[in-house]
């Protein structure tokens, strides 16, 4: 166990700061004010970074760490960080490790006794969520599903007895396939499309899944939130105990275990993995 005080001016600090996600207006006067401070910025996309400090007249030496230079990049950064250089990174909006890069950096942060500390801001699914009408209590927040149709769908399935509401990100370029996947897998659900957040064009579409199937999604721009109602048929929640007893009789009529597995997954409507999964134990 560790216990950092985050403001020990002796020990060296990373800063991760919020920035606006869509108005610029959003940055706080604290992460204006840190970033002054700074000796160095680090950043997802160093132009943007530099548009934005730009809007506040300040200008500081900018280091680019993107997803795909991340762990080099940390690496660096904490060399510089252990010489008494003062640095904060941010992302392109919103929160750093939010579906953006950061999370690594923070690791190797830690590993190195190197104290983390957040500067609040927006966040894309924060607003979507508590603006969609659609219970807050308790959410999932998953992000970008995979690209791959096959590894999005059995995401999906994995998710589907989950009651929290979920919540995901999509690009305007793949809406439709994400849209009818989760109509798919999802059925009938409510849901809200939240886009362009905090900019002019700002737009909630209220409906459920089937609904929006029929959206023109050319209309669908910039960034996009998909807030969906969790499952709400819980008594329908099928236990690993049935579905082991259902492979269990099968198998005891001399059924193999692949077919009884096939057998199970059409009969039940369950995840082919999951019941897969449950064979194995058995």
């Amino acid at each position: 166990m560790k216990r950092n005080k985050s403001f020990d001016n002796s020990a060296p600090l990373l800063y991760l700061i919020a920035t606006p996600i869509g108005n610029l207006k959003e940055i706080t006067e604290r992460a204006l004010e840190t970033i002054k401070e700074m000796d160095l910025i680090a950043a997802e996309d160093t132009r943007n970074t530099f548009s934005l400090l730009s809007q506040y007249g300040i200008r500081k030496e900018l280091f680019s760490l993107r997803e795909h230079n991340e762990i080099e990049a940390s690496q660096h950064l904490i060399k510089l960080l252990q010489n008494g250089k003062k640095i904060a990174y941010v992302s392109d909006a919103g929160y750093p490790g939010i579906s953006d890069p950061g999370y690594l950096l923070v690791k190797e942060c830690l590993k190195n006794n190197i104290a983390v500390s957040t500067i609040s801001g927006s966040s894309a699914f924060i607003n979507a969520l508590v603006a969609s009408g659609l219970p807050t209590d308790h959410f999932y927040f998953y992000g970008f599903l995979s690209k791959k149709g096959q590894e999005a769908r059995q995401a999906l399935e994995e998710m589907k007895n989950k009651q929290e509401t979920l919540i995901f990100y999509e690009s305007p370029h793949h809406i439709k396939e994400t849209i009818n996947l989760l109509a798919d897998v999802f059925k009938d659900r409510e849901a809200v499309i939240a886009r362009e957040l905090t900019k002019i064009n700002e737009e909630y579409i209220r409906g459920t899944l089937y609904e929006f199937k029929n959206l023109d999604f050319n209309t669908l721009k910039g960034e996009i939130v998909i807030v969906v109602s969790g499952n709400k048929k819980v008594d329908n929640e099928i236990s690993d105990e049935l579905i082991i007893a259902r492979l269990n009789f099968l198998l005891e009529k001399g059924i193999s275990k692949k077919v009884a597995t096939e057998i199970v997954v059409d009969e039940l409507k369950e995840p082919k993995n999951r019941v897969y999964k449950l064979a194995q134990k058995i």
